[in-house]
């Protein structure tokens, strides 16, 4: 048999796409219709409501400043409530506050594609592999939950029992892991139960980066610090906007509660760990990301934020080194953060490219608001750097424009 060679990660992708398209054609062939759904009520507590119709209207931008929300000394501590399988998402009127501990426990059945499953849900299949799933590693019908309003916040698999510590406040949404276009039939019925916190104030989804009190920080620094990154020619690229500051392990547990994946370093490490993922069912989103340069080193974190099928032409995406300089004690790590929106010409090689949206502040405050949600960061806010750049060149040719601020993250234990 001859021996395959992916020469970039695109060929690979497209590749693994392929394979996994057919395996769920097979799968689906087998599969019988899905029944209609009915429109039962959702009641939370004692009051019964209509299912509520899903927003349309735009998420609150990362950098919009955050509205307390004040959570009552006397709230109730129970709760009831039913999520039905036609929507995704059930606002369960619930505020949380960080350092509640919250028990769920649920019953019930819904109905999907004529199979009958509970709140863990259905065993996964090749399709899901493909499918843009809230959870993505958890099964269709999965009783799932999430904490703010923001397409920041991270949802998480619930089921028929889970046990959560929140560590950042808001208002509490179950949902079923299925996408927005999929619906079910029947119902689950959850059961809250809240042991509070003293603290009784909480902050909504939004990050505090645009307060008026600045982050105190040296901007002489900015004297030492690269403003650019570069490729392996010198070529100058995507432009640093934003300083992280705390211990490796922080940033790591960070990012990691942000939902961000550490991305692969290599096609041979991509093809190792999408081929062990995809046959255990498991979505890859760790596609490599090129090489490039700060400190006289390539990146020490690659950290990706997609969804499945997507992560080959848009992503959201960041690299960050750590520096050799300190604030406060602790190390200072320095990146640049860009969303890739599709492909364009390099006019380095005319090869193909990703092409980044060039108005790259959007994903300074995505970031912001991702990390917010992980209740890890302890303070962050804008600081303007001598000489702030606001429109240049990427490597490969490409225009994007900046206010030239930078995002400054203060990680710790809340």
């Amino acid at each position: 048999m001859p021996k395959t060679i992916y020469r970039s990660p695109w060929q690979f992708a497209f590749f693994a796409l392929a394979m996994v398209s057919t395996l769920f054609a097979q799968e689906q062939s087998q599969a019988p219709g899905q029944q209609p759904a009915t429109q039962p009520q959702i009641t939370l507590g004692l009051r019964p409501t209509k299912p509520a119709t899903p927003s349309t209207q735009p998420q609150p931008e990362a950098s919009a400043a955050a509205a307390p929300t004040i959570v009552s000394a006397n709230r109730l501590l129970n709760y009831k409530v039913q999520v039905v399988g036609q929507q995704q998402w059930t606002d369960t009127k619930v505020d949380l506050a960080p350092g509640d501990k919250v028990e769920f426990t649920s019953t019930g059945k819904l109905s999907f594609m004529a199979r009958d499953c509970s709140p863990d849900g259905l065993a996964r299949g090749w399709g899901d592999l493909i499918r843009s799933l809230p959870v993505n590693n958890a099964g269709n019908c999965t009783l799932i939950g999430r904490i703010g309003e923001a397409d920041t916040s991270v949802p998480f698999a619930i089921g028929s029992k889970k046990a959560l510590d929140v560590r950042r406040g808001g208002r509490l949404f179950l949902g079923v892991n299925q996408t927005a276009g999929d619906t079910s039939s029947g119902q689950y019925d959850v059961a809250i139960s809240i042991v509070p916190v003293t603290n009784t104030t909480i902050l909504n989804a939004a990050p505090p980066v645009a307060s008026a009190k600045a982050v105190p920080f040296d901007n002489k620094l900015f004297e030492k610090i690269p403003r650019r990154v570069v490729d392996m020619e010198g070529n100058k690229g995507d432009a640093v906007n934003f300083l992280i500051v705390g211990s490796k392990e922080q940033l790591e547990a960070a990012f990691g509660q942000a939902g961000w994946v550490i991305a692969d370093r290599s096609i041979k490490d991509a093809v190792l760990n999408a081929t062990m993922k995809s046959t255990s069912k498991q979505v890859y989103l760790e596609m490599p990301m090129s090489q490039l340069y700060m400190f006289n080193r390539t990146q020490d974190y690659g950290y990706a934020r997609t969804e499945p099928i997507q992560v080959v032409a848009s992503r959201h995406h960041l690299r960050i080194w750590k520096s050799p300089y300190e604030v406060d004690g602790q190390p200072l790590w320095v990146g640049a953060c860009t969303h890739d929106i599709g492909f364009e010409r390099d006019q380095r090689n005319n090869g193909v490219t990703h092409k980044i949206d060039p108005e790259i502040d959007k994903e300074r405050d995505y970031l912001a608001g991702t990390l917010n949600a992980s209740g890890l960061v302890t303070d962050s806010n804008f600081v303007v750097p001598p000489e702030p750049i606001t429109e240049a060149h990427t490597a490969t040719g490409g225009t994007f424009r900046s206010d030239g601020r930078i995002l400054v993250v203060r990680l710790g234990v809340k």
